[in-house]
C-alpha cells in the first residue's frame, strides 16, 4: 500500500469513529477534528467556549500537531490551565491542498501515538 493510500485509509477510520462518537451520524470536517484536539489538549471539555475561546482552541490544536514536525514547541500552562507553544521555524507557504494533507498527516500520527487507531 502507498504512502498516500495509507494515509487517505488512516484518515478515513478516524474521520469514521470521530463522527460516530461526536457528530451524531454526520461526518466531522478537518476543521471539527483539529477543534476536538484542542479540547482535548486544553482538558476543559465540559466548559463553554466563546467564538474567541474556539479559534484558540484550534491554535492549540495546530501547534500541538506541528509540534513534532519542529514548527512549535511547548513552552508553558498559563494561570487559566492554556497551553501556550513558541514558533520554532515558519510555516512553509503552502497551496491549500498541501496544507490539508500536512494537517490530515498531523492528525493522523496524534491518534496513532494516542493508540486511537492502528
Amino acid at each position: 500500500m502507498s504512502r498516500d493510500e495509507l494515509l487517505k485509509e488512516r484518515w478515513n477510520s478516524i474521520v469514521e469513529k470521530l463522527s460516530k462518537q461526536f457528530a451524531d451520524g454526520d461526518t466531522l470536517d478537518l476543521d471539527a477534528i483539529i477543534y476536538l484536539i484542542g479540547l482535548q489538549e486544553l482538558g476543559q471539555i465540559h466548559r463553554k467556549f466563546k467564538k474567541d475561546d474556539k479559534i484558540n482552541l484550534m491554535h492549540i490544536a495546530i501547534c500541538r500537531l506541528l509540534e513534532p514536525y519542529g514548527y512549535y514547541e511547548f513552552d508553558y500552562i498559563d494561570d487559566d490551565g492554556w497551553p501556550h507553544y513558541k514558533v520554532l521555524e515558519t510555516l512553509p507557504n503552502l497551496k491549500a491542498g498541501e496544507q490539508s494533507v500536512l494537517m490530515k498527516e498531523a492528525i493522523v500520527n496524534y491518534f496513532l501515538e494516542a493508540e486511537f487507531i492502528k
